[in-house]
């Protein structure tokens, strides 16, 4: 069953009458996200400082902010961890995220460097995967300059977030740099294939829950020049990897009502055949994207305390 934070939720977004994804601009959508997340955003934590930077990236720069929790003795270096935010690959920036990367900094004690990838349609796939992979490059190697350890360098994300956060640590290891040691990936999407079914998206996709299956099409529709073609592609859908050895250790969270659920699951089960040590955990009675709306939804800040509690043990 919902709890009533979710309920109340769902029956906000149908009081307001929101228009469905097929029916909006992404400029619309943008300012959608942008006033859902500020308005219902979990508390954000003081941190000792924050940066905005812009980083080399292959497309050109791309902007980050940098948390820094808490004044460091002389020094003293943080674990890092590189932030995705979500929002289809299509909206979302470091304001809408603002409030959950200070609470991975403040409750995993640690250097949060959040990454403002590049946006489809205007930036089609491969953008947001290289600006990922960029930033999770660019943070390993100036790790010392943040107060950062660079041999205790973790990825995150949520929701589209989550799926580049998977994509970078698949890359990482192919690559050979840098070394991740944990990833916490919330509710992913983990394929977009053509056709494919998983029991979850026939329960929940419907439109009833947040997140619909006709959303899904829509975002990787904007995402995907070719999306038959390239969802088969791994850096789209890491469910297709047909080798998932060798990853760094992994928490995958879903939502039982998200019909992204059965896939986050399917990824850690692979995960875990494949020997990788991961912890999957789902939050029952809410719906996609809890954390963001943590102020109206309350699991969403049990949510983020228990990632954040993860990241900190795994990143002692």
């Amino acid at each position: 069953m919902l709890d009533g934070g979710s309920a109340a939720f769902l029956e906000a977004g149908r009081s307001a009458g929101s228009r469905p994804l097929a029916e909006q601009t992404p400029d619309e959508f943008r300012a959608t996200v942008r006033a859902g997340s500020l308005a219902l955003a979990p508390p954000a934590e003081p941190m000792h400082a924050v940066e905005d930077r812009r980083i080399p990236g292959p497309g050109g720069d791309v902007a980050v902010r940098i948390y820094t929790p808490r004044l460091l003795e002389t020094g003293e270096a943080l674990p890092i961890i590189v932030h995705y935010h979500g929002a289809g690959w299509v909206g979302g920036d470091l304001d809408t995220h603002d409030a959950i990367a200070r609470h991975y900094a403040k409750h995993a004690d640690a250097i949060v460097v959040a990454v403002d990838y590049r946006l489809a349609p205007e930036h089609r796939f491969p953008a947001a995967v290289d600006d990922a992979y960029a930033a999770v490059v660019w943070a390993g190697t100036h790790a010392h300059e943040i107060s950062g350890d660079a041999a205790r360098l973790a990825v995150t994300g949520d929701s589209a977030g989550g799926t580049l956060a998977a994509v970078v640590c698949q890359l990482a290891r192919d690559r050979g740099t840098p070394r991740i040691a944990y990833q916490a990936l919330l509710y992913p999407a983990t394929d977009l294939t053509s056709g494919s079914s998983y029991p979850s998206r026939d329960a929940f996709g419907g439109g009833d829950y947040f997140l619909s299956t006709a959303d899904m099409y829509w975002f990787r529709a904007q995402y995907l020049t070719d999306p038959d073609i390239e969802a088969l592609d791994a850096r789209v859908s890491p469910l297709v990897e047909d080798n998932l050895r060798g990853l760094p250790p992994a928490l995958v969270v879903t939502a039982g009502y998200d019909p992204l659920r059965d896939e986050g699951k399917a990824y850690a089960d692979r995960l875990g055949a494949a020997g990788v040590p991961v912890e999957y955990r789902c939050f029952e009675t809410t719906v996609h994207a809890f954390v963001s709306f943590a102020a109206m939804i309350p699991v969403g800040l049990e949510a983020l305390a228990f990632v954040a509690s993860r990241m900190r043990a795994a990143l002692a």
